[in-house]
This record gives structure tokens, sequence and C-alpha cells, in this order.
């Protein structure tokens, strides 16, 4: 199982900030961000997006949109989550 130390960051393109893009074997993924302007980025947290094939998708069982406020924890956990999807 993948997990946060396993995301490699880039500069976010909005320029102020993170992101790491990763994809699993079962077609989903996740972008985590933080910068000015993500859920939880003035308390030093962590935004996590669920990804389908590459674009954001809504419709699993975890989250019908983007988590915010999220600790390196709760991001392994939410990867577990996805990486147990079924396609």
């Amino acid at each position: 199982m993948k997990t946060f130390k396993d995301l490699e960051f880039r500069p976010h393109s909005i320029g102020n900030g993170v992101q790491a893009v990763m994809e699993f074997e079962n077609g989903y993924g996740v972008s985590v961000v933080k910068f000015n302007g993500s859920y939880g980025y003035h308390q030093g947290l962590w935004e996590v997006a669920i990804l389908y094939k590459g674009a954001l998708t809504y419709n699993t069982h975890i989250t019908d949109d983007v988590l915010g406020h999220q600790t390196e924890q709760d991001v392994t956990d939410v990867m577990k989550q996805v990486q147990e999807l079924k396609e």
C-alpha cells in the first residue's frame, strides 16, 4: 500500500504551494495539495481530491467533494481507501 511518504511533491500550478498526484492500478488516484487557498493551508494541513483515470471524480463512497484539513495520517488513510476501490 502506498502512503503519504510515497508522494512526490512538486510546485503547484498556482505557484504558491505544492502538489503530488499518484495513480493506482485500479484506475483511481489522488491529488494532494497545499497552497494558499486550499482547505487547511493556514493550519499546515492538506487537501485531497480523488481521481479516476486522471480526472477528478466525486462518485465514490469516500467523498462527494475534495477532503480538506487532512493530516499526513488522514491522507494515508484516504490513499488506502482509494487503493481498495474496485474499478
